[in-house]
């Protein structure tokens, strides 16, 4: 993606004002926001993997429930919140 931002200097305007002009003139052409959110672009997963995560947590839970039946996992206590 290529964008084209020019700004000349016209007269005695100070180097802020260029800036200023030239952030205006990027953000008018949107090009920050096509940037940004390729940015953070993830592909969806596909189905198997979905499948297979699945049955990772079904595995793992099932394995938690069996030690907590079997008492080496305490329950949690009444009011604790975890870190404070």
């Amino acid at each position: 993606m290529k964008v084209i931002a020019e700004v000349t200097k016209t007269g005695s305007e100070s180097g802020a004002a260029i800036i200023r002009r030239f952030t205006k003139r990027v953000q008018s052409t949107k090009a920050l926001i096509k940037v940004r959110q390729e940015r953070y672009f993830t592909r969806k997963m596909s189905k198997l993997k979905l499948k297979r995560r699945a049955l990772v947590s079904m595995d793992k839970r099932k394995s938690y429930e069996h030690l907590k039946k079997l008492g080496k996992i305490p329950e949690k206590v009444e009011g604790s919140h975890g870190r404070r």
